[in-house]
């Protein structure tokens, strides 16, 4: 009986291990930790090398990602308008002991358009000496508006890019670790937008979501009848004479038009260039003098004493 007690505890105990485990696991998990803001969103730890592999970021969301110094970091965020979005980067440098030099990075922004918008405040280029540990960077875009100009540049609502590169590196420096720390901040809202005249029917870029498939249903929708009525092609206009200059008749009417057109510049050259024969004119010549008339030569006259 009393070994039959102390089997029963034992594999109670170990039914309650093994209920506690996933959660324990589950609490454990990197995915679900809150970001180092306090806003309750996962650190991202993945990042793209170009617009298209862009990692997507929320609003007040962080990044942390180890990367190799000198290549080309991109990240996509979406915002709205009335919206001004800050990007806050912090760059953990590798080893003094490991580098040849300081180091300059950069932070650029980017509409949908891949058009490079402004910065109006924040550090957004820096220089890192040998002996620096870390290096603070910040964008802040200019308001967000609801619409623009054809020629202007003015940030609208859709996705922007934040791309970081090193600008100024020591070339035995390049491939070197480092880590990237980023956060997106946004203030502001809808009732902030100050429309002046207009609206923007739908985002520049819509958001996207890097590397995910868009389920089949939604991928095709139903169009609509205006998008129908749209995308039918407008009926050609045709005359009577539309098909003399179509196909294969466009050859011919060519040739022939162009044989004419070259026989007449020719007579008019010939034209242009010779006289006509039995109209030529000559100039006045004046009649020659009379010819004096001559009598006969006179003989010469010998003197008697000769």
């Amino acid at each position: 009986m009393r070994n039959f007690r102390t089997a029963a505890a034992a594999a109670a105990a170990f039914t309650g291990l093994l209920l506690l485990a996933p959660t324990t696991a589950s609490a454990a998990s990197p995915s679900a930790s809150p970001s180092a803001s306090g806003t309750g969103k996962p650190v991202l730890n993945s990042v793209g090398t170009s617009f298209l592999t862009a990692t997507t970021l929320a609003s007040g969301q962080d990044a942390d990602v180890p990367v190799s110094t000198g290549d080309y970091l991109y990240w996509a965020f979406p915002a709205s308008e009335g919206q001004t979005p800050t990007v806050q980067v912090t760059v953990t440098l590798p080893d003094a002991a490991d580098r040849h030099g300081a180091q300059t990075w950069t932070v650029e922004l980017f509409d949908g358009l891949r058009r490079r918008q402004s910065c109006t405040a924040g550090p957004q280029d820096g220089t890192a000496e040998q002996s620096a540990t870390t290096l603070e960077l910040s964008c802040t875009l200019r308001q967000i508006r609801s619409w623009a100009e054809p020629w202007s540049g003015d940030p609208l609502p859709g996705t922007y890019y934040v791309r970081l590169s090193t600008t100024d590196i020591p070339q035995t420096d390049l491939g070197l670790a480092s880590t990237v720390h980023v956060h997106v901040a946004t203030k502001g809202g809808a009732d902030d937008a100050q429309p002046e005249g207009g609206a923007l029917k739908d985002p520049l870029v819509p958001p996207v979501n890097a590397g995910a498939t868009a389920a089949a249903a939604a991928a095709t929708p139903a169009p609509s009848a205006s998008a129908t009525y749209a995308a039918a092609p407008a009926a050609e206009e045709t005359h009577w004479y539309s098909d003399l200059f179509s196909g294969w008749n466009t050859r011919w009417w060519w040739t022939v038009s162009g044989g004419v057109l070259a026989a007449l510049a020719g007579v008019l050259g010939y034209t242009l260039t010779r006289h006509p024969r039995g109209h030529r004119h000559h100039p006045h010549r004046p009649a020659p003098a009379p010819v004096p008339h001559q009598g006969p030569p006179v003989q010469p006259r010998q003197d008697s004493w000769q």
